[in-house]
């Protein structure tokens, strides 16, 4: 989500003092059932395992770690995590190059320690997702390492994309794509094959990877590998884990004759401008990868033959996707449980596009009768902490020394704003590993300690992702801000950190953190995950709002002023606001709405 200014001032004021009925607009989206399935309305958490918490004190966060600090989510309200990926790799792009989808990377720990932290989980109430990585290996997967020893038209390269050479020599790449890390998206092996003579008759071939060299693409045209994956699944089930996020979901499937593709390699789109509809690209949102999940999804239900919705397991896709009536199919009922919605993530701050996103989500999730799964951040995006302080596309891939750096009050405002009015939203919803700290985006890593590929394959043109990946702050005089004991740590924790730790936070009154915990103790109580939302009438074009009406009849209002007039609020109980936490209710209370806060009131019945 990025800012726009607005365009001026409103004076209107909003008269929702008078309004009485329990219905003050459209209906947007209609209440789930009372006994609707954990997933449609969880809060779920995403734990970044290299930044977590550090066990042993060698700089990197661990499975030991994460264990230990589970009582903390437990703590802030949320109902499951989501573990980015912990499985063996060389780490050349953050363990999503996996070598081993059924081991644990020693970095991390262990099997046994994986199996101990979703034991723990269980007994905290949490349940686990993990990350399942099927678009590409590692080129140190043993398939990977065979393809290369065997000869092309061989079994063994038939699971990955080989392709012979393009030009009169064959030295040329196959077609004209390139990667979404920058650089050529094939890399030749060789040697090629050789005569008695030891002169070269073919030239070796060319493997597709659509992100880094060490990230071969798998070919998902091949029972062998759809076979494979199922099978993971099922490993990682009998294992107690409750779903899997599946990374770039929506490349799997290649368009047949990997036809040109004159644009840039982009993931959201798959164009530059993010014009096109992301299936015009011939590594998107083929229509192919359809028929992989109604497979996996088949999987899953074997694994709960009771069909108790307590006990679903679920895939969630990464899907950058366009339009959203594209996105939702990935969420059809015999398909993906959930697909998170990066058009909210990437909507600018502007009262007329929160709207229009809101209302245009639950729309495409209620056609397919799936949940609407809002998100502000995660791993691979500038922290919306940071990102809301600028203007609509400014810096989405990461900022560095010598960048300019917002204003870091007006972004955490903002940010404040932005996820009080998405928590009151019916559906899921995905948090990422300190956000409800406002910790922003790290500005101050050194370009020789940045390990993102897409910065090193850049040459340093794209800043990437490490800012958002800084270790987490537990303690603000401790070592490593409380990350170990030893003070090591793989990226640099900028100074900001220390003030916004968790020992900062906890328990203190106006604090973000505990902005979080009263949003979601309160979205639990009031059941606003399943409840039905209405458009809240008589708002000023700069304000969103909506209307919650919950299973018991009760109504809450969700406001968020982005026009620079103070905006009076309705009549009734303030429950929560984004610019002063201090207190649920109190004399001051209902005091009119800032510019760029939120607030939450439960309407008189």
């Amino acid at each position: 989500m990025g800012a726009l200014p607005q365009t001026g001032a409103v004076t209107q004021s909003t008269n929702l003092t008078t309004q009485t009925s329990p219905r003050t607009g459209a209906l947007l989206h209609a209440a789930d059932g009372p006994d609707a399935a954990w997933w449609r309305h969880a809060v779920i958490y995403q734990v970044y395992p290299r930044s977590w918490a550090d066990s042993n004190g060698d700089g990197v966060g661990d499975l030991p770690g994460i264990t230990s600090r589970l009582p903390y989510l437990r703590d802030l309200g949320v109902d499951a995590l989501w573990l980015s990926p912990f499985y063996r790799s060389p780490m050349a792009d953050a363990g999503y190059d996996v070598a081993d989808y059924r081991d644990i990377d020693p970095l991390f720990g262990s099997l046994a320690d994986a199996e101990a932290l979703i034991a723990r989980a269980g007994d905290l109430g949490l349940r686990v997702i993990v990350d399942l990585v099927p678009n590409h290996t590692s080129d140190e997967h043993a398939w990977f390492q065979e393809a290369l020893a065997s000869e092309p038209g061989s079994p063994a390269r038939a699971r990955y994309i080989f392709r012979d050479g393009s030009g009169p020599t064959g030295d040329e790449p196959p077609n004209d794509w390139v990667s979404v890390f920058h650089g050529p998206a094939w890399t030749q092996v060789s040697p090629g094959e050789t005569d008695a003579s030891g002169a070269l008759v073919r030239p070796g071939q060319w493997y597709l990877h659509l992100f880094d060299s060490k990230q071969p693409d798998l070919d998902w045209t091949n029972p062998e590998v759809r076979a494979e994956f199922e099978d993971i699944l099922r490993f990682w089930v009998e294992r107690g884990v409750d779903g899997f996020r599946v990374d770039v979901a929506h490349g799997l499937v290649k368009a047949p004759g990997l036809p040109a593709w004159s644009h840039t390699t982009d993931i959201i789109s798959g164009d530059e401008d993010h014009k096109l509809p992301t299936n015009a690209a011939p590594m998107w949102d083929q229509d192919g990868v359809h028929e992989i999940y109604r497979a996996w999804r088949r999987v899953l239900e074997d694994a709960n033959p009771t069909k108790d919705p307590a006990a679903d397991k679920i895939l969630c896709a990464e899907a950058w996707v366009q339009p959203l009536s594209r996105n939702v199919l990935y969420t059809r009922p015999d398909e993906m449980h959930q697909a998170f919605n990066f058009a909210f993530l990437t909507s600018p701050w502007h009262a007329d596009a929160l709207r229009a996103v809101v209302a245009t989500s639950l729309a495409a999730g209620d056609s397919v009768g799936a949940p609407t799964t809002w998100v502000l951040s995660n791993h691979d995006v500038v922290r919306h902490a940071t990102r809301l302080a600028w203007a609509q596309g400014e810096h989405l891939k990461g900022i560095g020394i010598g960048d300019p750096v917002p204003d870091a009050a007006l972004g955490l405002r903002r940010a404040r704003a932005a996820t009080t009015l998405m928590l009151g939203l019916p559906g899921s919803a995905y948090l990422y590993q300190g956000e409800e700290l406002g910790l922003p985006e790290s500005a101050e890593v050194p370009d020789e300690l940045r390990q993102d590929p897409a910065f090193l394959r850049s040459e340093g043109t794209e800043r990437g992702r490490d800012g958002c990946r800084i270790p987490m702050p537990w303690e603000g005089d401790a070592p490593a801000a409380g990350f170990n004991t030893t003070g090591q740590v793989w990226l640099p924790q900028p100074a900001s950190y220390a003030e916004l730790a968790v020992d900062r936070q906890v328990g203190v009154a106006g604090s973000t953190l505990e902005l979080y915990r009263t949003l979601l103790r309160l979205r639990r109580e009031l059941d606003l995950g399943t409840a039905e939302l209405l458009d809240l009438d008589g708002l000023p074009d700069t304000a969103v709002g909506f209307m919650s009406l919950a299973q018991d009849g009760s109504r809450v209002a969700f406001i968020a002023n982005l026009g620079e007039d103070d905006l009076p609020l309705p009549a009734g109980e303030v429950l929560v606001r984004s610019d002063d936490d201090r207190a649920e209710t109190g004399a001051d209370a209902g005091r009119p709405l800032p510019l760029d806060a939120s607030a939450w009131v439960r309407l008189p019945a």
